[in-house]
């Protein structure tokens, strides 16, 4: 099990593959953010996109998807998250991308009130198969700290 004691700043770690469909940004768009350029070949085209886009959001929700299934594997005493910092959508993500993420560990807090967790603070970037960064933002991390005896 990793704790909060075993992180190191610094750390870089590379990793998932999302192939993003056509049917996926529809959905998700119909649902979440049914903004015509996420919905509609002409009202896109239109656009600075010029074609369907995927919504920001969906990029938030593909990178926590390839998050979870980066730590599944690994044993980490994780405790959630308490929030993102400046997401930035720096790229349109489109139909037939392939994303994948890279972290860069920043910083650990311990708790001064709650001396049986801390925080970590990464910097998150996704790529698109170009290796053109598509989004970044900070991400909160909250930790066990190893039990005492």
């Amino acid at each position: 099990m990793k704790y909060l004691e075993d992180m190191v700043v610094g750390t870089k770690a590379s990793f998932g593959s999302y192939e993003v469909t056509r049917e996926e940004v529809i959905d998700f768009a119909s649902k979440y953010d049914p903004q015509p350029f996420h919905l509609d070949d002409e009202a896109a085209a239109q656009t600075h996109f010029g074609r369907i886009s995927a919504s920001g959001w969906h990029t938030c929700a593909m990178t926590m998807r390839m998050m979870v299934e980066n730590l599944k594997d690994q044993k980490h005493a994780g405790l959630g998250s308490p929030g993102v910092d400046g997401i930035r959508w720096l790229k349109p993500v489109y139909p037939g991308d392939t994303l994948r993420v890279e972290t860069v560990l920043q910083d650990i807090r311990p708790s001064r009130s709650r001396p049986e967790m801390g925080s970590i603070h990464s910097d998150v970037t996704v790529f698109n198969q170009k290796d053109e960064p598509v989004m970044t933002w900070k991400s909160v991390g909250l930790m066990r700290t190893r039990p005492k005896g």
